[in-house]
């Protein structure tokens, strides 16, 4: 039996890097509001067929608890998406945003650590 991928329609992948550009400078801007001295990077959006639902993964760097920020912007999940709506008057609707841990960094740093034997 063949397996179908679902490929990302072009109006998908470019509302993605929109929104991606866009989440990276309101963190950028932002960052005291979740991550006090850390750094929140928007690593990839991937957004439903539909354009209703974006998710967002992202790096969390130099905080003691990533989850804790991770959690904060989920509380807050509001005050980013009407800056996008705000920002990009393209987007018809401006898509609900669903924030995930993007923690391959980690595990690549993991990774070479690990090789180089420290």
């Amino acid at each position: 039996m063949p397996t179908f991928v679902v490929m990302e329609s072009t109006r998908q992948k470019k509302i993605s890097r929109v929104i991606q550009r866009e989440l990276g400078t309101y963190f950028q801007r932002n960052v005291g509001l979740y991550a006090k001295g850390g750094m929140i990077t928007v690593t990839q959006v991937r957004v439903s067929p539909d354009l209703g639902v974006a998710k967002v993964y992202l790096s969390i760097f130099a905080v003691p608890d990533k989850l804790a920020v991770l959690k904060l912007i989920k509380e807050h999940a509001w005050e980013p998406r009407k800056y996008l709506a705000h920002e990009r008057s393209e987007l018809r609707v401006t898509p609900e945003l669903n924030f995930y841990l993007d923690d391959s960094l980690d595990h690549i740093d993991r990774i070479d650590q690990l090789l180089k034997g420290d």
